[in-house]
């Protein structure tokens, strides 16, 4: 979710936009997401229309988040992990923009991602409580 933010979140300066869009993902449950959608809409429309149009377009992207618990939802939408494996891509882009062949490029992105893991050392805040709700949502799926 983070990622929707875009360009927005680039500059210190759209601070007080953070703040509303954040009301939207962390409400209590979709009545109040979708309540919380329509008053950011509304107040940041004149400032950034197509990012607001976006948003309301897309409204029903909002609403299975919030079959999951609140600290289901914070994994869910906290992409720093992602972030970071974008930016080790980014940068072997940068060191070698020419593959020889398609085998050539899953390697590296392979040998990137698993250097990348190496870094991966903290732990995600109620992963006990994260897994075992999943585990049940998800019967079967994921790994004992």
């Amino acid at each position: 979710m983070g990622n929707k933010m875009g360009v927005i979140r680039k500059h210190a300066a759209h601070s007080p936009i953070l703040s509303d869009l954040k009301t939207i993902y962390q409400a209590a449950d979709e009545q109040k997401a979708q309540a919380a959608l329509d008053r950011v809409t509304e107040k940041w429309s004149p400032k950034y229309p197509n990012s607001m149009k976006r948003r309301k377009d897309n409204r029903d992207a909002v609403s299975p988040i919030f079959k999951f618990s609140t600290t289901v939802r914070k994994v869910i939408y906290t992409t720093n992990a992602i972030e970071s494996l974008n930016s080790t891509y980014r940068e072997l882009n940068r060191q070698k923009s020419v593959f020889p062949s398609d085998t050539a490029l899953l390697k590296a992105l392979y040998l990137a991602t698993f250097e990348a893991t190496k870094k991966w050392t903290t732990t995600i805040r109620d992963w006990g409580q994260v897994y075992g709700e999943l585990s049940i949502m998800y019967e079967g799926r994921l790994p004992e």
